[in-house]
């Protein structure tokens, strides 16, 4: 328990670190690295991770959130359906 409580503490993470703290497996992140999917740094052949860039990462891949996208093409086909 300690150990998890120091991951969420600390403002920079390590792979391992940032797998425990998204709970998702280290070859995942690996993937979402190599796919671009998620904000690393590289210092030398290592990947580091700001717990505030991670943070808000997370924040812009909420899916529930409303979306004044889906919003604005929704009232256009309504509006189409109207003519």
């Amino acid at each position: 328990m300690e150990k998890m409580q120091n991951s969420t503490n600390k403002q920079i993470m390590d792979i391992k670190e940032v797998s425990e703290y998204l709970g998702i497996g280290k070859s995942k992140i690996y993937s979402l690295i190599k796919m671009k999917k998620i904000p690393a740094s590289k210092i030398g052949r290592q990947y580091r991770f700001s717990k505030e860039i991670v943070d808000g990462w997370l924040k812009d891949k909420v899916i529930t959130k409303k979306d004044n996208a889906a919003t604005q093409n929704i009232g256009s086909v309504k509006s189409g359906e109207e003519k």
